[in-house]
């Protein structure tokens, strides 16, 4: 493992925990090939530290930093391995798990240290003189070994609130020994902003120490504590991607640095680096096999989606009317929702957005909104299908729907055979390009055995459609009758290995819905592959 020089001042750190405390989320669950994959992401974006585990609590967190000196070259991070100060009664120098983290190769140690009474007397079975001597032994050993030490006071706001000398001279004692900062931790997560800016405020100015902040997100002020933090003195965050913890979370990396950056003005990640932000935050998302969630600030699909028509008004005139950042500084962009909210402007912007000219045209505008309207009222929903809408949206400016076939028929079949297997079969029947096609197929099910029978049938004449692959696939009952006579709704996303497109359908038969959005989906498909229509 190599580090190069780090691109940002060490006069602010910021310090990425993903690989350990985010990695306490229930359902994540981290190999080491992805711990791997995920050091090089936030290396890539520019953290200053990564938390990459506990050498030696368990062999994967060992494995990784192992492997980490053999194939990662840092060119922004430094690795930190993480573990605990010496046991009461012993010696550091003595102490397994203290050789486990020199042995680990990483620069940088973080300590966590007991800072609240209550935890050292019942959890360590220690006296407090003790561990604070536990503190002075384990810092002064390892920084004598060449290491740089941080250490994490845990349960300090709690220990605060209850001993507020005693939390104070565990971070004396770090300090005195060495440590390079010292973390103040709201394990618990139940702290508010003010009162983190107050404590902070007043632990700088009672010990004269360097302090960071590691902030749960149990009471959803995570990211807030952590820029209180800020405001009083701290000049060290601990983050997580995504927010990824233990309970609910973790202080959001993301959020954090963009505040510092766009809102403080402050220089933490190096010059481009942000620009990246949605794109590694996705990419994370993707190695732990989670949803990124799109209502995320700032790198969420929705973070700059405007659906009321008084927005997209505002918007056209000046898009800061509406929004707090441009976009593009953290790697996102402006979306139009169209939806029955939508008004003239939001036609407008979503036709320029999807690269259709609508002109001056006010009267094809209106006629727009108000088909929008009509279909919502339907059931159909735009805003989470853009491919079916560019379809409405085409057809009105060209004055015809886009058709590549026509479709005769349709079948499918589901036969529940007496061994309680079930077999699923569909035929359609369409004509393309002058030619009537009949296609059948089985699948794992009534819509999987239409698209395949599709597929059949139109592969020979579009050979486009062989890149298609159905990458998701929504049922919902849409309100207004009950039971097996409910309208429904179907959403399928579809895409070409260059990106991915969702369509609509809407039926009193889920199958019809299906198929509805399934047209759709192909025909898209054939729009975005440059094919000209035929029928």
């Amino acid at each position: 493992m190599t580090t190069k020089a780090h691109a940002t001042d060490d006069g602010f750190h910021v310090f990425d925990t993903t690989l350990r405390d985010g990695a306490q989320r229930e359902g994540i669950n981290l190999t080491v090939a992805d711990k791997l994959t995920i050091a090089r992401h936030l290396d890539t974006f520019g953290v200053g530290y990564i938390e990459g585990g506990w050498p030696g609590a368990n062999p994967r967190d060992t494995e990784f930093f192992a492997r980490a000196q053999q194939e990662i070259t840092f060119e922004n991070a430094q690795l930190v391995a993480f573990g605990a100060t010496r046991r009461a009664g012993g010696s550091a120098a003595e102490d397994p798990q203290v050789k486990a983290l020199l042995n680990s190769g990483a620069p940088v140690i973080t300590l966590v240290a007991k800072a609240h009474d209550r935890h050292v007397e019942l959890a360590l079975r220690t006296t407090l003189d003790e561990n604070l001597e536990m503190v002075r032994d384990t810092v002064s050993h390892l920084t004598g070994q060449g290491r740089r030490v941080f250490v994490d006071c845990e349960h300090f706001f709690d220990g605060y609130r209850a001993n507020a000398t005693y939390a104070k001279a565990v971070v004396r004692t770090a300090y005195a020994a060495g440590a390079e900062v010292v973390i103040l931790c709201d394990t618990n997560g139940g702290m508010l902003p003010a009162q983190v800016q107050a404590v902070v405020a007043t632990v700088i100015a009672d010990t004269g120490a360097r302090l960071g902040i590691h902030a749960q997100d149990d009471t959803g002020c995570a990211v807030a504590n952590t820029l209180a933090a800020v405001d009083a003195g701290a000049t060290h965050v601990q983050c997580t991607a995504n927010g990824y913890g233990e309970r609910v979370g973790n202080a959001n990396l993301f959020p954090v640095v963009a505040a510092l950056e766009l809102k403080y003005g402050m220089r933490v990640l190096p010059e481009g680096a942000l620009a990246e932000m949605t794109r590694i935050s996705h990419a994370i998302a993707e190695v732990v096999n989670l949803t990124p969630s799109t209502h995320q600030p700032y790198v969420g699909v929705s973070a700059f989606a405007h659906k009321a028509g008084l927005h997209a008004s505002a918007i056209k005139v000046d898009p800061d009317l509406y929004q707090h950042i441009d976009p593009e500084l953290v790697g996102n962009t402006m979306r139009m929702l169209v939806s029955d909210m939508a008004g003239r402007a939001s036609i407008e912007l979503k036709g320029k957005e999807l690269g259709v000219d609508l002109g001056d045209d006010r009267a094809l505008v209106g006629r727009v909104v108000e088909r929008v309207k009509e279909r919502e009222l339907q059931g159909y929903t735009y805003e989470a299908a853009d491919a079916s809408f560019e379809l409405l949206l085409r057809g009105e400016v060209e004055g015809r729907s886009r058709r590549y076939f026509r479709t005769e028929s349709w079948r499918a079949i589901v036969e529940d055979r007496p061994d309680g297997t079930h077999a699923n079969e569909a035929t359609v029947k369409l004509w393309a390009k002058g030619e009537r096609i009949v296609a059948t197929a089985e699948g794992n099910g009534p819509v999987n055995a239409l698209d395949r029978a599709l597929r059949v049938a139109l592969e020979r004449i579009y050979p486009q459609l062989a890149k298609l692959e159905l990458v998701d696939y929504k049922v919902r009952i849409l309100e207004g009758r009950t039971g097996t006579e409910s309208t429904t709704r179907v959403l399928i996303t579809t895409g070409d290995g260059a990106g991915d497109w969702a369509t609509v359908g809407v039926a009193e038969n889920v199958i019809a819905a299906s198929w509805q959005a399934l047209e759709d989906a192909y025909t898209y498909g054939l729009l975005r592959a440059g094919v000209e229509p035929t029928e």
